[in-house]
């Protein structure tokens, strides 16, 4: 797995709310089969409203999730 990325990580000051809408559906796809979908999920300029989830939980799940789709 690749290093965790961080709330402080300055790569996530690039992120489009339209990349964190494509995020969050690769996210539904890839999750399915584990069970893990977040449908009230919503994009609020670049951050993702589900609780008080950071983006860095997103792209970290994201990560896991491909890696274990790979094996």
């Amino acid at each position: 797995m690749n290093t965790p990325i961080t709330p402080n990580d300055p790569i996530l000051r690039t992120y489009t709310a339209i990349e964190v809408t494509y995020l969050l559906r690769e996210l539904h796809d890839l999750g399915e089969p584990f069970g893990i979908r977040w449908d009230s999920a919503t994009v609020n300029g670049t951050t993702v409203d589900f609780g008080e989830t950071p983006l860095p939980t997103l792209l970290n799940l994201l990560e896991l999730l491909r890696e274990a789709s790979r094996k």
